[in-house]
């Protein structure tokens, strides 16, 4: 369950009726460790009915290497790409490794992957899931990118996820993005009653100020705690984040 992102869920529910409508769009969430980027797409793909869904995550290990992380979002859909025009279908399939070649015709590979994706919106919507994204190989980020550019009336929806403050950076300053910033004190106390059985007013105000509302830190600060300290019977260290 979410708690305190109505709107970001009504934009994303948004998103995907419109692809259910044969048009496309493309959103980057953007936000600190632990502040709900991923429950966010996860609740995109509980919510995509009816439609195609493909997911990529950046891996650190892999972000040097050419196209992995398009390969992984791809994969399921390989099979339609001997479908493509014969000159997308040679690039794409030698930038992924599934088909002879240099894989250097990098705009032929980058159209070939928007073509394979209007193809498999031509049955159904799709939904295309990429956390992690400031981990993404180069080749991949740039794919996609271009990709999301284009998206017109194919029904279909491209959403990121993207670590902010790190040593990488998914740049995407011309695609539409959403800035998640900690729970509302409302929200936020909420989640401590219901995860963590904390009523205590005091104890729930000092948790909150102290992780700024970050969605991961209040659930995992809680059971350093004592049942004491839960109940405000007891003094809450210092710092509890």
């Amino acid at each position: 369950m979410l708690y305190g992102r109505r709107a970001e869920q009504s934009r994303i529910g948004d998103l995907l009726e419109a692809a259910r409508g044969a048009r496309s769009g493309a959103l980057v969430i953007r936000g600190e460790p632990g502040i709900g980027k991923t429950a966010l797409l996860e609740y995109a793909r509980e919510h995509a009915l009816g439609m195609h869904v493909l997911a990529a995550r950046g891996v650190e290990s892999e972000s040097e290497l050419p196209f992995a992380a398009l390969h992984q979002l791809l994969r399921p859909a390989l099979g339609k790409l001997d479908q493509l025009p014969a000159a997308q279908t040679n690039a794409l399939g030698a930038a992924l490794g599934v088909t002879d070649g240099s894989g250097h015709e990098r705009f032929l590979a980058f159209a070939g992957c928007l073509s394979l994706l209007s193809e498999l919106a031509e049955e159904r919507p799709v939904l295309c899931l990429v956390d992690d994204a400031h981990w993404l190989d180069s080749a991949s980020a740039d794919a996609l990118r271009f990709v999301a550019r284009r998206l017109e009336a194919e029904g279909i929806v491209a959403l990121f996820a993207a670590r902010e403050g790190d040593v990488r950076t998914f740049e995407a300053a011309d695609m539409p993005s959403l800035q998640l910033d900690g729970l509302e004190l409302g929200a936020a106390a909420e989640l401590l009653t219901q995860r963590a059985g904390i009523t205590a007013p005091a104890v729930r105000d000092r948790l909150v100020g102290q992780t700024r509302g970050n969605a991961l830190a209040l659930i995992e600060v809680p059971t350093a705690l004592s049942a004491a300290q839960l109940a405000g019977d007891e003094r809450l260290p210092k710092r509890c984040r």
